[in-house]
C-alpha cells in the first residue's frame, strides 16, 4: 500500500506531490560489445538524418515550394495568391518536418541508452543551431558571389 510519505512524495511535508524516489528496472546485465557497437552505429545514422532534415529547412524545402507554385498554370497569374499558397505549403511541411525530427531525437535518445550511453537530453537544439549557421552562412555567400548582390560588387559599365 502506498501510504507511506517517503514512497508517493510526501504528504505535503518536505518534497511535492510526484517527485518520489525513482525506481528502474533491473540492470539488464553486461551486453555484448558487437551489440553496443552496433547500437552506437545506428545512433550516429540517426543522427546524421537528423543534420539532413534539418539542412532540408534552409534551402530545398522553400525552393521546391516556390517551384512547384511557379508551376502551376491557374496560380500564375495570381501572384499574391501564389505566395499565399507557397507561404502556407512551407509553413505546413516545416511542422511535419519537426515532428519527424523531435520522433528521430525520441530515438537517438533512446539508441544511445541501449548503446550504453548515459543520454537525458536530445540533441535537436544543437543540430538545429548549427544548421541554421550553415545554412545563413551559404545564403550569404549565395547572395553576395552569385545571387542578387554580385553585380553591385562588381559593376561592369558599357
Amino acid at each position: 500500500m502506498r501510504t507511506d510519505p517517503t514512497d508517493n512524495g510526501g504528504l505535503f511535508v518536505g518534497r511535492r506531490p510526484g517527485t518520489g524516489p525513482l525506481r528502474l528496472r533491473e540492470d539488464p546485465g553486461e551486453r555484448d560489445p558487437r551489440s553496443l557497437r552496433r547500437d552506437a552505429l545506428f545512433a550516429y545514422v540517426l543522427l546524421a538524418l537528423m543534420v539532413v532534415v534539418n539542412l532540408l529547412f534552409w534551402g530545398p524545402i522553400p525552393l521546391g515550394w516556390l517551384w512547384i507554385v511557379a508551376h502551376i498554370g491557374f496560380l500564375a497569374e495570381r501572384t499574391f495568391l501564389a505566395v499565399i499558397v507557397a507561404f502556407a505549403a512551407i509553413l505546413m511541411t516545416l511542422v511535419v518536418a519537426l515532428s519527424v525530427l523531435k520522433r528521430l531525437d525520441h530515438a537517438w535518445i533512446l539508441v544511445r541508452r541501449a548503446a550504453g550511453i548515459d543520454q537525458r537530453q536530445g540533441a535537436i537544439g544543437r543540430i538545429f543551431a548549427y544548421t541554421a549557421l550553415v545554412g545563413v552562412s551559404l545564403f550569404g555567400l549565395w547572395m553576395i558571389l552569385g545571387g542578387g548582390l554580385a553585380d553591385s560588387l562588381n559593376p561592369s559599365s558599357p
